[in-house]
């Protein structure tokens, strides 16, 4: 039987999309107001973050499928470059740079019973899932709210990267999400504002799940409990387009 995770302030759950933290560089303005946000609204929460892999774990999953190398490897080393990408954040924000970051549920835990801010990559390996589906089993194991915080503003009902007219969805229910989520088969190091395996935990367990771009002003008006721009996923009939 698990332990009763006891936390004195609200914990939230974090995920932090590879492409937000090393798009082609350093994304270092964004990652610095980001610092910002998140140590001013540390006075009323606790943040878990989960770091994605992004294009650099993009790169070397292509160059091991094109040498036919099993998708446990391309697995692997996507993970290796979550944890790459938590650790650096981790540093960024001068947070315990000699303990290093937690590989297990157990120690990130313990890491967030003693400090504000946690960053970490992939806990684990499970087929099938990406550091999203880390995210939203820690916020499952929290009972919160999981933001994914992306490089689109929210879901579209087509890929606003090849289509100009295409609609934001300001709310969407779990079921919806985990069919449109579905119509795509997983690969490793898939690019998509949340895996399949996240959002099958998200419906089953009921997280309110909030979908923000790269405008961190629409990150702190969340934490305000003001309107923002973005994608709910939650308790909805049908969809809600801008």
């Amino acid at each position: 039987m698990k332990k009763k995770v006891k936390i004195k302030r609200e914990v939230k759950v974090l995920s932090l999309g590879g492409s937000l933290i090393i798009p082609n560089e350093i994304n270092l303005d964004y990652l610095l107001n980001l610092k910002k946000i998140l140590i001013k609204h540390s006075k009323n929460y606790k943040f878990v973050i989960t770091c994605g892999g992004g294009k650099i774990a993009r790169i070397y999953i292509e160059a091991l499928k094109k040498s036919k190398i099993n998708k446990l490897f391309q697995s692997f080393i996507g993970i290796s470059c979550t944890r790459t990408n938590a650790r650096f954040m981790n540093y960024l924000f001068g947070l315990d740079s000699d303990k290093g970051i937690p590989h297990t549920t157990k120690s990130l835990i313990k890491g967030i019973n003693k400090k504000d801010i946690v960053f970490c990559g992939a806990l684990e390996y499970k087929p099938n899932q990406t550091s999203d589906s880390t995210a939203a089993l820690l916020s499952k194991r929290f009972k919160t709210d999981f933001i994914n915080l992306t490089n689109v503003k929210g879901l579209y009902d087509k890929d606003p990267s090849k289509n100009k007219n295409a609609k934001l969805i300001k709310e969407i229910s779990w079921t919806d999400f985990d069919d449109i989520v579905n119509r795509m088969k997983f690969k490793p190091g898939q690019h998509f504002v949340l895996d399949q395996n996240a959002s099958k935990i998200i419906k089953e367990s009921k997280i309110k799940t909030f979908i923000l771009g790269s405008d961190l002003k629409e990150l702190d008006n969340l934490l305000n409990k003001k309107n923002f721009e973005g994608t709910t996923i939650g308790e909805f009939n049908g969809t809600t387009f801008y």
